[in-house]
């Protein structure tokens, strides 16, 4: 009994005793810190009586991050924290995950939870809204964080507005994801601003990026319609632009740049197709500077359809001219010939200015088809005389042709490469995998 009785004794005086209390604040709050989550850091409380109440510790931390914690929790929950100098706030509205039912949102409480924000001044801040917004037309004012130098705004698909007075002298990077507002009086804000990215841009007009100082722009997935698209940005040095588009005009002021990323893809042709003849425009993509060695290059995919689409010669050039935002030496065409000939195509694209005097290398990717590849005489494929173009293709050094079969059209498109590059020093023919080196192409080849 003696021994049962200790025993219990024993595990008594155990539960009882709080060793995580006597740890040094420092040492709890680095606990805590590492939990990355102040809904987790809460429901530690039962650990530690010094954890609890309306002192806990959590709410001296320096980075404040809410994940779990639903929106008529948060405002209160901000007023708690009484940390000297907050580092990072972060706020991820959670969903609503029942099906069927949304989060009910004002635009008072947002407007009231950014200002409850904004008092904690902190150096970062990021804002996740719910998705599962039931009114998207609120408006909601982006009030004045002092000493933040990065703000992030995710899933951010109501109209964001800077009242007059406002301002952002610290702020060095924005990032905004969803509903894009207009861009002017915001940047106008930021006299410090160096790096501006966009993602899932949803912008109903014009996108105009102008800024003296910005150095880092980065839009992913804009879907641009026919509206413009305008960035001056003059020490502008990265530049990383991914969007559809359906015919919009282009212009771009950045002389300083010294990174390109641009990839411009038509995905709609019932909305607008950019054609020359049976070929139409897929995509454009230009890679300047992306990594040591590697050299500029624009790259053109196109392919041909069953029907004659049109003979919009100026405009398929001008199109592409767009997108020439920066120096290139290196084009690469992506063709997908579905049997009929490429040379009018090539040499329509080599007439252009800006493309003839500047490249060093050109690569004609073929992607073929189980068709005969040997068109009709009158083929719309070729709507004029390609084979007796005079080009200057003064600076070109290099051929390569993927997919060669060594039909007669492709021959004639060689020995016209040959006539107009009087500094070709290399041309490779990679065979399609039709070819082989017993047959009658392989011998005119």
């Amino acid at each position: 009994m003696e021994s049962r009785s200790g025993h219990r004794s024993l595990r008594s005086s155990s539960q009882t005793e709080d060793h995580i209390s006597a740890l040094p604040d420092d040492l709890l709050l680095l606990i805590l810190a590492r939990l990355r989550c102040i809904a987790t850091a809460v429901r530690t409380r039962v650990l530690s009586r010094r954890w609890s109440g309306s002192g806990g510790l959590w709410t001296r931390l320096h980075e404040i991050v809410f994940r779990d914690v639903t929106f008529p929790s948060l405002e209160a929950a901000l007023g708690r924290v009484n940390a000297p100098a907050v580092s990072l706030l972060e706020i991820r509205v959670p969903y609503v995950h029942r099906p069927g039912t949304k989060t009910h949102v004002g635009s008072l409480g947002f407007n009231s939870l950014l200002r409850a924000a904004a008092r904690l001044a902190p150096e970062e801040f990021v804002f996740r809204f719910p998705s599962d917004l039931t009114d998207r037309s609120l408006v909601v004012d982006l009030p004045c964080f002092p000493r933040t130098t990065s703000i992030v705004l995710v899933n951010f698909f109501l109209f964001l507005r800077v009242p007059d007075g406002v301002d952002f002298p610290a702020l060095e990077t924005l990032s905004l994801s969803g509903r894009v507002p207009d861009l002017d009086p915001l940047l106008s804000c930021c006299p410090r601003l160096r790096a501006l990215r966009l993602r899932n841009v949803i912008h109903g007009g014009d996108l105009r990026v102008s800024s003296l100082w910005l150095q880092e722009l980065f839009v992913a997935r804009l879907y641009q319609r026919k509206h413009r698209i305008d960035i001056v940005a003059p020490m502008l040095k990265q530049l990383s632009m991914s969007f559809v588009s359906s015919g919009g005009s282009i212009s771009v002021l950045a002389p300083m740049v010294e990174k390109v990323s641009w990839d411009c893809r038509y995905h709609d042709p019932s909305i607008v197709s950019i054609v020359f003849g049976l070929w139409r425009l897929e995509r454009v993509t230009l890679q300047m500077g992306e990594r040591q060695g590697h050299v500029p290059t624009l790259k053109i995919c196109s392919r041909t359809t069953s029907r004659v689409l049109g003979n919009e010669e100026h405009t398929f050039a001008q199109e592409i001219e767009k997108h020439m935002i920066a120096g290139f030496s290196v084009l690469e065409l992506h063709l997908t010939t579905n049997g009929h000939a490429f040379g009018a195509l090539v040499f329509h694209l080599l007439k252009m200015a800006r493309i003839c005097g500047s490249i060093r290398r050109l690569k004609v990717i073929l992607e073929r088809s189980t068709m005969k590849e040997e068109c009709p005489f009158d083929c719309f494929c070729e709507p004029w005389n390609w084979r007796s173009q005079t080009i200057s293709l003064s600076a070109l050094e290099e051929v390569e042709v993927n997919g060669f079969q060594g039909y007669g059209q492709e021959i004639d498109f060689l020995k016209l490469i040959s006539q107009c590059a009087p500094m070709l020093k290399k041309t490779t023919m990679m065979l399609s995998e039709e070819t082989t080196a017993s047959n009658d192409e392989c011998a005119k080849i």
